[in-house]
């Protein structure tokens, strides 16, 4: 019926995303793929099979949950968010059965020690017509990214401490605004590290004394000041080499690209 109505070919044969299984629902072929691709990456690979997603035998407890440094070291290495994350996926698409199972581990992912961290950088006078220097940034959660942009400073800076400077200022907000979104999750972040390749941009955010080479900046700017001054925000050097932020302010070569989007989680 439909061929009547609209030009078809039937040359070639389905591909996978179509073809529906047995049970009537869900996608056989690609999704079948998913998983496997989700067991090879937590090596998983060759796991011993069982009957059913979660055994009429099997308890989790707040109790078992990591209390000691050493053991809460440990679990910050385990990709425990991420390995749920990729079961939600499977079980919301075309894995109804595995729910259950999903939801019993993700109640516990407290434990799982999730740390944001912000990398920030500036190009200096970036924009050839306008002069106005490229800001980026990107922040991470347990070593995977959540919140980027890369865009234009609203003021004309004079040195590429001064752009830095007031790009940490901009950032920082939206650190302070991330904080008060996990402790709404329940994810209670102690502290904020904000990493800047610049050293000279730390050192003037560290010293709030206004001097020849700060008393320009329009007060707004100095927020950053007040955020590091109260332990809000934490400011740490960076090698520029290492900061994922590049990609975000400047063209780079696809070596650089790669290594950048590996530090942010997303290339493995």
């Amino acid at each position: 019926m439909l061929s009547t109505k609209c030009p078809s070919d039937d040359a070639a044969p389905a591909s996978p995303v179509y073809r529906f299984s047995g049970l009537g629902w869900g996608y056989r072929g690609e999704k079948r793929e998913y998983v496997k691709k989700v067991l090879s990456r937590f090596n998983m690979n060759e796991a011993k099979l069982v009957s059913t997603p979660l055994g009429s035998h099997f308890k989790l407890s707040k109790e078992q949950s990591p209390k000691t440094e050493e053991e809460r070291d440990h679990m910050s290495k385990v990709l425990y968010a991420l390995a749920i994350g990729s079961l939600m996926n499977a079980m919301v698409c075309t894995r109804p059965y595995i729910a259950h199972a999903v939801g019993v581990v993700s109640r516990f992912m407290n434990g799982a020690s999730l740390k944001l961290q912000g990398y920030v950088d500036a190009d200096f006078t970036g924009d050839i017509d306008s002069r106005k220097s490229t800001i980026g940034f990107v922040f991470t959660l347990d070593g995977t990214a959540i919140s980027w942009a890369s865009n234009l400073q609203k003021i004309v800076t004079l040195s590429t401490t001064e752009a830095e400077y007031v790009a940490a200022t901009e950032i920082g907000k939206e650190m302070i605004w991330l904080h008060g979104f996990l402790d709404e999750l329940g994810k209670k972040q102690e502290m904020g590290i904000l990493h800047s390749d610049s050293q000279s941009a730390i050192f003037l955010a560290k010293n709030s004394t206004f001097h020849s080479k700060s008393k320009h900046i329009q007060t707004k700017y100095h927020f950053i000041c007040y955020l590091v001054e109260d332990k809000l925000v934490i400011l740490e050097k960076i090698c520029g080499s290492k900061n994922p932020t590049n990609m975000l302010t400047k063209g780079v070569t696809i070596e650089k690209l790669k290594l950048c989007a590996a530090l942010v989680g997303l290339l493995a």
